[in-house]
């Protein structure tokens, strides 16, 4: 099903609550359409990536605590069992055995916005024609974790195709989760990490590998009917994403915008086969008190006429367009990201028209 969004809205994830009600109502108000579950971070710990995406691995007892934090131990006596019990799991997951997939679920003590959601679209979807949810990516969440040594958990092979596989399975039961309330499941995998492709220092960090691991969770989120997007707040090499299977390239265009201009034909080939871009065009900053809608759009308009002037049809661009804040607005005041949301839902009003 060709999905042509046509300056849709929607949010990116966490907001600054602790009580998933307020969370819920501002969603609700701004993103009827497109309505997403909210990652709450302000509660705690157990809302981290580790025990919201990654706790099949705190429960095989791969991924162990230390303090505040969290590492893999290949040296515990246990780990040749515990690495059997989880590959033994996956491998059930991926034939699609309902009680390994349900390992992978979201801990209901860790996502308290997610069980909110979920029982409120249950109960009254609304307008909704989309549920959309997210998760950690890879290269972010590898780059976060280490071994009892100290070394980062990406440049481990075995490390990093345990955080993978957790994650594509993840995904799978959270895209069906969604899907079980009646509308198509739109799943960004949130992945800031990215930016270190080409950087001196983390050199063996190829596009192959980036690719490798998107696509093994793309996989397993269009397995279950959903939509993919891949968000990242900075100025990357956007040809790798347009290289993946995936559905939906979501960026801070507010900040880094023009960073799309050198990408233009692979953009056009990505919007071509059924692609979107999510204009993250609202800043999840103090500086949202100085934009208003028409500032905005001026903004959004400059990058759109940009990309025609390289030979993306505007026509095909606009059809397949989306408006998101530019990022998570989880750590800002209540206030702000109020703030923020209104901003995306008028200024996604303002590009529906111009679609019109």
């Amino acid at each position: 099903m060709a999905f042509s969004p046509c300056g849709l809205a929607t949010g990116i994830g966490s907001l600054p609550f602790t009580d998933p009600a307020p969370a819920l109502l501002l969603v609700r108000e701004n993103f009827p359409l497109i309505p997403h579950w909210p990652q709450l971070p302000q509660r705690g710990r157990e809302e981290s990536f580790v025990y919201q995406f990654l706790w099949p691995l705190v429960r095989f007892r791969l991924l162990l605590p230390q303090g505040d934090r969290f590492h893999f131990d290949e040296e515990s006596p246990a780990w040749v069992e515990s690495l059997t019990e989880f590959y033994a799991a996956y491998l059930a997951a991926e034939r699609g055995e309902e009680e390994a997939v349900s390992l992978f679920a979201l801990p209901p003590r860790a996502a308290a916005g997610f069980y909110a959601f979920t029982e409120s679209m249950a109960a009254d979807p609304g307008e909704a024609l989309y549920f959309k949810g997210h998760l950690a990516g890879p290269l972010t969440v590898a780059f976060q974790l280490k071994n009892r040594r100290g070394r980062l958990a990406y440049y481990e092979e075995q490390l990093r195709d345990l955080i993978v596989k957790t994650l594509a399975v993840h995904a799978y039961w959270q895209a069906r989760a969604l899907a079980g309330l009646g509308r198509r499941p739109i799943i960004f995998v949130d992945e800031p990490a990215i930016s270190v492709y080409g950087q001196s220092t983390f050199i063996t960090v190829t596009r192959e590998m980036i690719k490798e691991d998107l696509e093994c969770i793309c996989g397993f989120i269009h397995r279950a009917g959903g939509l993919v997007g891949v968000h990242s707040c900075d100025a990357i090499d956007w040809s790798i994403l347009c290289e993946c299977s995936l559905d939906i390239i979501n960026l801070d265009a507010y900040s880094f915008g023009p960073s799309l201009f050198p990408y233009a034909r692979e953009l056009g080939e990505f919007l071509r086969r059924g692609g979107v871009i999510a204009w993250g065009m609202v800043p999840t900053s103090e500086k949202a008190w100085e934009e208003e809608v028409d500032s905005l759009l001026v903004r959004w308009r400059k990058l759109v006429s940009g990309l025609v002037q390289r030979g993306v049809p505007e026509d095909l661009l606009l059809r397949q367009s989306m408006v998101t804040p530019a990022c998570g607005t989880g750590l800002l005041s209540p206030e702000l990201a109020a703030r923020i949301y209104r901003l995306a839902r008028l200024l996604s009003e303002k590009v529906q028209g111009e679609v019109r």
